[in-house]
């Protein structure tokens, strides 16, 4: 009896602004049809996918709830968020540029949606961010540089859309860059060698795209590295095998038609 009393002492003490927030989120995705609906007119403890921790919100989890509709500006009021998982759902629409007043974000899931247009620069602004996954959208234009000052990002997933252009140079910054992910896309352009220099590496997808050249044999020196993707580009054709030192590391890249896939087995 008294953890509810304080969880719902704290959900009533919500500002109105960010509870305004909230409802201009369920109004703007058709709420009503959620799989998961809230009643506006019931206490807000009651809301579904909705955590508080001071009488802020500070997560939105509403993976799987068929949300439809566009993802509103308001929710740039939220600012003490640090999480919001919108995957798997029917949004659509731009992503808002108001996603920048969202400071204390780590984590921004809207994968696996039907969001348009180009990656907000804005979202270079979120210096908090550890994980940025776009995947499986339909979002067009080239990678923002801006997305190169998210020095805190662990997973950099924007595979599954229409990006185009070039990948930045400036990837490097990302030192902290665990998995990257541009599959499934129309970027060009070669690989570039910067990529090689994020020692904590495990996964590189680049699969399905229009790159060209050589695959940079300098990421052979990524310790941490064990998944690398590169089919169906359009790569030079080469076959490579290295051993280290003991225990072996072996790497075999076979191409055919143009196309590429590498394997990194250690063991």
């Amino acid at each position: 009896m008294v953890c509810f009393f304080v969880t719902a002492y704290s959900f009533a003490n919500i500002s109105s602004i960010e509870k305004e927030a909230l409802i201009s989120l369920y109004n703007s995705t058709n709420g009503a049809k959620w799989n998961a609906t809230w009643d506006l007119n019931a206490s807000m403890d009651t809301w579904y996918g909705i955590s508080v921790e001071n009488n802020k919100v500070v997560e939105i989890n509403l993976p799987f709830n068929n949300l439809q509709g566009e993802l509103p500006k308001e929710v740039g009021n939220l600012i003490h968020l640090k999480k919001i998982n919108l995957g798997f759902n029917k949004l659509t629409g731009k992503l808002p540029a108001s996603l920048k007043h969202l400071k204390e974000l780590t984590s921004l899931e809207l994968f696996m949606n039907s969001f348009e247009g180009n990656i907000p620069t804005e979202l270079g602004e979120l210096k908090k961010l550890e994980a940025l996954k776009l995947y499986s959208n339909k979002l067009t234009g080239e990678v923002p540089n801006e997305l190169m000052n998210l020095t805190n990002l662990k997973e950099l997933l924007l595979g599954s859309n229409f990006l185009t252009g070039n990948i930045p140079r400036e990837i490097y910054a990302l030192s902290k860059l665990q998995k990257l992910s541009f599959m499934d896309n129309k970027m060009e352009g070669e690989i570039p060698v910067e990529i090689a220099q994020l020692k904590d590496l495990e996964e590189l997808l680049l699969s399905t795209n229009q790159f060209t050249g050589d695959l940079p044999i300098e990421l052979m020196s990524l310790a941490k590295l064990n998944t690398v993707m590169v089919s169906d580009n359009n790569l030079n054709e080469e076959y490579i095998s290295v051993s280290g030192k003991n225990p072996p590391s072996l790497v075999n890249m076979e191409m055919q038609n143009a196309t590429a896939t590498m394997d990194i087995e250690k063991e």
